[in-house]
């Protein structure tokens, strides 16, 4: 009689998927809790230690760790040899194995939980056993993920009991990025222990990453490019692990760009709206309220917000979408912290409502994962940073002979805090609205000069750059593009400072009455 191995963290499903496999003839094997589920369902089932005729000790560290349990695995059944010694031995074949891990990741995340309560978190049986059935999927079905269940009764039924080659294969391949996706967490929190110890590097000589496939993308930036989502397996609110409410499947270029609006956005303790086209803030604004930001917000550059993602830091209430509607701006993503169930019947009544897709993160993003490291492929490679996150606030070093007033500094604040966000070279103008009101009126990005990007800053500002404050990411080289902004009215500037025309540039911002601070950070964007 075949025989079926089953040792499952997670239940779901199991009594059911063990049921089918003792209807198609399989024996069934299995381990503690697992054993007393599939008793309790009704069925039959050998222990691992009656099998092995060898006790289950040390708190359950020894109990799979067995030549009849790997043997039964790993022996080729084309190899007479191998036959010969599962028969002398007394060790029967396994045709299924059923295992997935202890939950490692979920247990570090506990709170107030022991170093030794995570370290017997480690699963050491159940990856031993998954590598040797997948190593011997020829003869093996590898089962790790309870959605495979039924794809694998289903061809037990339609193929006389046996599973075909390509089944086979595709088990196998999700049983090794199981266990690789295991043991990168394993890694992972080692190396954080590792960090936290003096004299100790940041990065890790050797990198591990895992993701979890969220979805397939219709295709990447452009239709001849193939896309994916993945998850890194955290279940706290995220971009990640938002409930779409409604509108068309997501696109990558949604995601990339709902990803920057949301960064910018988290970036502020105040009520905040930001609207992103092509990965740059086109409007950002703070205010009171949020229907508040959204028009300030709007307002910034109407015409670039035309079908760009919208980001806020508060619950997206009826007030706020019956503004966004009012203004017949066409959105294609909404994300927010919370959605009101009256703000997605508002935004319904929009000729372009039934499209939005409308993204509900179910909480705010705590700070550690904003803290993650950046990875960016390059040829043959890839580079990993730190997050943009500054442990010391900007210095607010005064550099000119006047210093900026409460209102400006606030703006400067504001500015500054949007400028990290746009691509370099960035300039940014802002102005204060009304009492705790600010919002951008000019964004240069993207450009290989930085006088360009304050050209354009300037134009899409138009009149509103007389008063308003200016935010470079990185320092001026030259006077010229300060003075652009200068020339169009401007009356403040945050820098980093740092050239060595900064005298210079100092010199014709006190020659046209402007104040700078010099910030001491840089905020380049690539």
């Amino acid at each position: 009689m075949r025989r079926a191995l089953l040792s499952v963290t997670d239940k779901t499903g199991i009594a059911e998927f063990a049921r089918g496999l003792a209807e198609a003839g399989f024996s069934l094997t299995s381990t503690g809790g697992t054993a007393r589920t599939l008793v309790d369902a009704g069925l039959s089932v050998q222990e691992v230690a009656d099998y092995t005729g060898f006790p289950e000790m040390m708190d359950g560290r020894i109990k799979t760790l067995h030549p009849k349990v790997h043997g039964g695995l790993l022996a080729r059944r084309d190899v007479p040899a191998h036959g010969a010694a599962m028969e002398q031995h007394g060790i029967d074949p396994i045709d299924v194995l059923c295992v997935n891990l202890y939950r490692f990741r979920e247990t570090v995340k506990k709170p107030g939980i022991t170093r030794q309560e995570i370290v017997e978190q480690i699963d050491i049986g159940g990856p031993a056993m998954i590598r040797s059935a997948a190593k011997n999927h020829a003869s093996v079905a590898v089962v790790v993920d309870p959605a495979d269940y039924p794809a694998v009764l289903r061809a037990l039924r339609e193929n006389g009991g046996t599973l075909p080659q390509d089944l086979l294969r595709r088990l196998a391949a999700k049983a090794f990025a199981h266990t690789a996706t295991y043991d990168a967490a394993i890694a992972q929190w080692f190396d954080c222990e590792r960090r936290a110890s003096p004299g100790e590097g940041f990065f890790p000589q050797r990198a591990v990453f895992h993701g979890e496939k969220l979805q397939d993308l219709r295709y990447g930036e452009n239709p001849h490019q193939k896309a994916a989502f993945y998850s890194v397996g955290e279940t706290s609110p995220s971009l990640a692990n938002a409930r779409q409410l409604g509108g068309k499947e997501l696109s990558y270029n949604n995601i990339l760009d709902a990803d920057a609006a949301l960064g910018l956005a988290l970036e502020f303790d105040q009520t905040c709206c930001v609207i992103v086209k092509h990965a740059n803030p086109c409007g950002t604004a703070v205010a009171p309220t949020l229907a508040r930001a959204w028009e300030l917000a709007l307002a910034g550059d109407p015409v670039s917000a035309f079908g760009g993602i919208l980001a806020t830091n508060r619950t997206l209430d009826a007030a706020t979408a019956q503004a966004i509607v009012a203004t017949g701006t066409f959105l294609e993503v909404i994300v927010a912290p919370h959605v009101e169930p009256a703000a997605m019947a508002a935004l319904q009544q929009a000729k372009w409502g039934p499209n939005v897709r409308v993204l509900d993160m179910n909480g705010m993003p705590d700070l550690s994962l904003r803290r993650r490291f950046v990875a960016r492929q390059v040829s043959g490679g890839f580079l990993l940073q730190t997050a943009d996150i500054p442990e010391q606030a900007p210095e607010r070093k005064v550099a000119t002979r006047r210093a900026p007033s409460e209102v400006e500094t606030q703006a400067l604040d504001f500015a500054w805090k949007v400028a990290k966000h746009v691509k370099s070279n960035a300039i940014v103008l802002a102005r204060a609205a009304g009492p705790g009101e600010f919002h951008t009126v000019g964004v240069g990005a993207g450009q290989m000069s930085r006088v360009d990007s304050a050209k354009i800053a300037v134009d899409k500002a138009g009149e509103r750059a007389k008063g308003c404050v200016v935010a470079s990411d990185a320092f001026f080289p030259f006077a010229d593009g300060m003075l652009v902004c200068a020339k169009a009215g401007a009356t403040a500037v945050a820098q980093p400072g740092g050239s060595k025309r900064d005298e210079e540039v100092v010199a014709a911002a006190d020659q046209h009455g402007m104040a700078m601070l010099f910030t001491g950070q840089r905020h380049f964007r690539h």
